[in-house]
């Protein structure tokens, strides 16, 4: 195998995005999906690189491993417009030049994209991903044919429970090997209360793939000075979360310390499947909370959603060690271990 230099990361918007501008221009493309993988890979089934030509690619399928070989075989389905599955094994010295721990084995889906039908389904996904909406893309790898499903009421058994979950995978339906890949909403972080630890946390949410939100009605605390380039609402909580289509790829994450603005943030986001809730405060202080809001009409097992002290406990005392645990706990929510794990100490 060739070597290959580590691709910038590229988010799923950016990506079909550029499809998109390309297959609306008359031009075709070709996408490359991780469709399994074994061993050590530092990109999850689902995982994509469009090629455009030789020189000019977006996103990665091994973060460096096979991108190459990928882009040849992507140059030759080009001219064939065949869709094929290709098989990679990666050696442990290929593993180690790319930066991972060791090696395995990776396949890849390679579609040739082209046509009016191609431009609608990049459209259908950037559509979707703006309404935070899920979508299933059915690749049935035998034939290549491609099935658009926007909602799970039009899907048998098997690929419910992978629209519902966001997990892609390949599913055997009808006696044939499909890939359900499928497109969830961005994960995305609303903190409430722009404090220092907001600030850490916004530096920090985007490196791991969350987009945070600030909200706070405090002007001079929430102002882009403080929070540059990020996205900031100025009001209460209880004001402006109901707009914000809280859903299961949404954390809620209470840092104003400001009893008020927590306990409304918090009562928003247990009024909705937020995916993670969290607030900032001590044992004491949060069984106070939860008597607050147990006293407002939520249930003990309402409560019991909300993560405090928040953050995982790796012993954080500054903004920003506490904002490292705030997110390493949003991704271990988001992600879950796949592995039993140790409590921390």
């Amino acid at each position: 195998m060739s070597q290959h230099s580590p691709p910038a990361s590229t988010n799923v918007l950016d990506l079909w995005l550029s499809l998109h501008q390309r297959l609306a221009s008359g031009n075709g493309a070709c996408l490359a999906t991780v469709i399994d993988a074994w061993g050590s890979s530092p990109v999850p089934v689902g995982g994509q690189m469009a090629v455009f030509d030789t020189e000019t690619f977006l996103g990665s399928v091994s973060g460096g491993c096979i991108e190459a070989e990928v882009i040849v075989a992507a140059e030759h389905q080009m001219t064939t417009m065949k869709t094929e599955r290709h098989h990679f094994g990666i050696s442990d010295e290929m593993a180690w030049t790319s930066g991972l721990p060791c090696g395995g084995n990776l396949q890849i889906l390679v579609e040739p994209l082209r046509g009016p039908a191609d431009a609608h389904l990049a459209e259908s996904i950037l559509a979707a991903r703006k309404a935070r909406r899920t979508v299933l893309i059915e690749s049935n790898l035998a034939t290549g044919e491609r099935t658009l499903h926007q909602d799970k009421g039009s899907l048998e058994a098997p690929f419910v429970e992978m629209f519902v979950s966001g997990k892609s995978g390949l599913v055997l339906s009808h006696g044939q090997e499909v890939f359900a890949h499928v497109f969830a909403p961005a994960p995305r972080l609303l903190i409430v209360g722009a404090t220092h630890i907001a600030q850490a946390l916004v530096a920090i949410a985007g490196t791991v793939g969350l987009t945070p939100t600030v909200i706070d009605p405090r002007e001079s605390f929430a102002s882009q000075a403080r929070f540059q380039g990020t996205e900031i609402v100025h009001g209460w909580p209880q004001e402006v979360m109901a707009g914000l289509g809280l859903d299961e790829h949404t954390g809620v994450i209470a840092l104003a310390h400001v009893e008020h603005i927590d306990d409304e943030a918090l009562a928003c986001a247990l009024s909705s499947p937020a995916g993670y809730i969290g607030a900032l405060g001590s044992t004491r202080n949060h069984a106070r909370r939860k008597d607050r809001l147990m006293a407002a009409g939520f249930t003990q097992a309402a409560v019991e959603r909300i993560r405090s002290p928040i953050g995982l406990d790796i012993g954080a005392v500054t903004p920003q060690e506490i904002a490292l645990a705030i997110a390493a706990e949003a991704v271990h929510a988001r992600r879950g271990p796949k592995r039993p794990t140790r409590p921390c100490k």
